[in-house]
């Protein structure tokens, strides 16, 4: 007993400060490590641990600015373009140019029409007041007509100057669209709106489709040479244009192009073309003011001279047309025999037609899904169809789209368009 006495007493006797010094952080040292262990066995749930020390002090101190953060919802759709249209026509031309701006219309886009100063008055007020009376147009306000008509002569440069005028007036009235698209009464859509602005959604909107090429061949001599004067400039009356016997040679501050008439282009190019901020819109066009044919060259030349622009053509007008080989200067009109070959092109559009031709009507309940004198239904129509209702008559959400079989036609042809092997090597050269 003595010595278990003894032996407790030597334990509770103070001792040396040596000893002390390296039993009291040996004994915080063990705490700390068991607290830290104890942590590192803490997870949540799903098996994450609540204090991730295996991240770095730059992850570690973004737990804390992350932690303020709410994030931010991101939809997978981009939101739908809006187009602007130019609908063109001349004598005789109103009824088809009605069923063309239905066939096309949708509350998103913009329209100008015009009827030229060839066609007779009452046609231009019975087009007029039909723009008025529409309960769809008047809701939306979104079709203009040119009532001052230009006189347009097809082959001279009053077309180009009808084509500037509708595009300027399209970027007074808000200018809140994506692409404009010329087209005239005699061309026809071979898909809805909303196939079209579905597809367009997910296209990049600086890009210009316009057929074009620099090897211009016979049209050096037969176009770029002679000099006309189109007399749409200065009479009243549609003549041919004017031969001047004086030839000129071609242009050395800019290279030719050429190409179809019909194009789909850019809000910036657009914006360029009126704008003209380096001048050459305006050079290029006091020189197509004497050239043959000048709506197959004027804005392809603008376009493949322009630096800005010249990397952002598609080569393509987006249109089925069938002409003669080689090509004349009018092609043929298409009939129910060429609706196959239409509907296999792929093409968004179709011409030339004429008025009220069967193929019309078979294009409107095949293709369009469309009533006799009724707007092509889409999304934004939520009426019922009952006992041949307009669906459009009931006004919904017109960012709706209700695309169809039209979309992946559509979607064919653009991934082909923009593939390796055409989108680079067929742009300005």
């Amino acid at each position: 007993m003595k010595k278990l006495k003894s032996y407790y007493m030597h334990l509770r006797q103070p001792q040396s400060s040596v000893e002390r010094k390296w039993i009291f952080p040996l004994a915080i040292g063990s705490i700390v490590s068991l607290f830290l262990l104890f942590l590192t066995t803490l997870s949540s749930s799903d098996g994450t641990p609540l204090i991730p020390f295996y991240r770095s002090l730059t992850a570690y101190n973004s737990i804390f600015v992350e932690s303020k953060l709410k994030p931010i919802p991101v939809s997978t759709l981009p939101p739908p373009p809006r187009f602007a249209y130019l609908i063109s026509g001349s004598n005789g031309d109103g009824k088809m140019l009605k069923r063309t701006l239905e066939a096309l219309y949708h509350p998103r886009n913009r329209y100008v029409v015009h009827l030229d100063l060839e066609s007779p008055p009452e046609e231009r007020l019975d087009l007029q007041n039909y723009l008025k009376d529409h309960p769809t147009f008047a809701k939306f306000g979104n079709v203009m007509m040119i009532t001052k008509a230009n006189l347009v002569t097809y082959r001279g440069p009053t077309m180009v100057a009808n084509t500037l005028h509708a595009a300027a007036i399209l970027l007074r009235e808000g200018g809140d669209w994506d692409w404009f698209i010329n087209l005239s009464a005699s061309d026809y859509p071979l898909v809805t709106q909303d196939d079209l602005l579905h597809t367009f959604s997910y296209l990049p909107r600086d890009l210009n489709f316009i057929d074009h090429t620099s090897n211009i061949g016979w049209k050096e001599y037969q176009r770029a040479k002679p000099i006309i004067v189109d007399p749409g400039l200065y009479m009243t009356k549609k003549e041919d244009v004017f031969w001047v016997t004086q030839r000129r040679s071609v242009p050395t501050a800019f290279k030719l192009f050429t190409g179809s008439a019909w194009m789909a282009l850019s809000r910036p190019f657009i914006d360029y073309c009126i704008w003209g901020w380096d001048n050459l819109p305006r050079t290029v066009l006091m020189y197509y003011a004497n050239f043959i044919s000048s709506p197959e060259g004027y804005f392809h030349t603008v376009i493949c001279n322009a630096q800005e622009f010249r990397n952002t053509t598609v080569n393509s007008d987006l249109h089925f047309i069938s002409w003669d080989n080689p090509p004349k200067q009018h092609p043929h009109h298409l009939t129910l025999a060429d609706m196959q070959k239409m509907i296999d092109s792929n093409a968004p559009f179709a011409r030339k037609f004429r008025k009220d031709d069967p193929v019309l009507d078979k294009i409107d309940s095949e293709l369009l899904f469309r009533g006799p004198g009724m707007l092509v239904p889409g999304g934004w129509c939520i009426g019922g169809k009952e006992n041949g209702s307009d669906p459009c008559s009931v006004i919904g959400d017109t960012t709706v789209l209700r695309p169809g079989t039209g979309a992946r036609r559509l979607e064919t042809l653009t991934s082909t368009l923009l593939s390796n092997e055409n989108f680079r090597p067929r742009q300005c050269k």
